[in-house]
């Protein structure tokens, strides 16, 4: 089976303040629902949500994580690996948005990339269905954006499905290509390891000693 064709692993954290929509936007993308009713996310969870991505199937890991600063120490746990990382902001919500360089921070700090400078981010601001109650304009996040190697943003709404399609495809597409630059191989699914492989016979050197 050639690299192509092989079924390539993605994992992506999804950051930001509680109450952003972190989970509505994953499980709209994943699930195709949305539900009113706001429930913490305790820790982490995560689903998972196979793509064709230019004839490459690739399968997304999308770990929804907790926004509440008493789970923060366990980000080390789920961000190492990581092969993007979303941030997400309440557009309604100033506060949010100013929290996104703590977020990035942790991460780089937690997570450890080899090439930090260069990490795939991509940023989600939710909640444009509530455009009467903006409270960031779209300009002034594009502007921290160019200020972060021009980090990829997309304005969203979980409650409609405005935009979540086009900017998960634009976050595995930010993943593969920071693979494609890298000196390593895309982590792939193991092939079935052999547990009966001969291993070579150690000649006796003939020292009794």
């Amino acid at each position: 089976m050639s690299n192509r064709q092989r079924k390539a692993l993605l994992k992506v954290i999804i950051l930001g303040d509680s109450g952003v929509g972190k989970t509505s936007l994953m499980n709209q993308y994943v699930n195709k629902r949305f539900s009113n009713q706001y429930k913490a996310t305790i820790g982490a969870d995560f689903l998972t949500k196979d793509i064709m991505i230019d004839d490459r199937l690739v399968t997304m890991q999308i770990w929804d994580t907790a926004g509440q600063e008493r789970f923060q120490s366990l980000g080390v746990a789920f961000y190492r690996g990581a092969d993007c990382c979303v941030l997400v902001y309440d557009v309604t919500n100033s506060n949010s948005f100013k929290s996104l360089d703590t977020w990035r921070d942790e991460f780089l700090i937690q997570a450890s990339p080899r090439d930090p400078e260069n990490f795939p981010f991509v940023l989600l601001g939710n909640k444009i269905d509530s455009e009467a109650n903006r409270a960031v304009s779209s300009k002034r996040a594009q502007s921290w954006c160019q200020s972060k190697n021009d980090m990829p943003y997309y304005e969203v709404s979980a409650k409609e499905a405005i935009n979540v399609e086009e900017a998960f495809q634009a976050i595995a597409r930010n993943a593969l290509q920071r693979d494609s630059q890298d000196v390593h191989d895309f982590p792939e699914f193991p092939d079935q390891i052999r547990l009966n492989e001969t291993r070579p016979h150690r000649e006796d050197s003939g020292c009794n000693c």
